[in-house]
């Protein structure tokens, strides 16, 4: 009969612990510094336009609708759209982006 040694399964016990706890670390580490960090900055920034958004802004919607503000209230948001100046309601959360104001545009 052959017998198989495996190489490194005599090591220490105890000392093999830091080394096999370091690798899953380290990816944590990773995974966060490139995955979840920008993406929570990019919610933060999303979040602060779209609670910056007031009555004359125009904006995008996440349905690709552009519109002008002309009513907040809480999270609904009225906007008007298109030349016959059609009035519609949406949530606070489907605006996509902010493209201009008219104030700054005047100015």
């Amino acid at each position: 009969m052959r017998e198989f040694v495996l190489l490194g399964a005599a090591a220490a016990p105890g000392g093999n612990i830091l080394s096999t706890l370091m690798l899953p670390v380290l990816f944590l580490a990773i995974f966060y510094f490139f995955i979840i960090r920008p993406q929570q900055k990019k919610d933060k920034k999303i979040k602060e336009m779209r609670s910056g958004a007031k009555v004359g802004d125009e904006v995008l919607t996440i349905g690709g609708i552009y519109g002008k503000i002309v009513k907040i209230k809480d999270e609904i948001i009225t906007i008007e759209v298109g030349a016959d100046k059609t009035r519609f309601d949406i949530a606070k959360w489907a605006i996509g982006n902010i493209q201009t104001s008219s104030e700054e545009s005047e100015k």
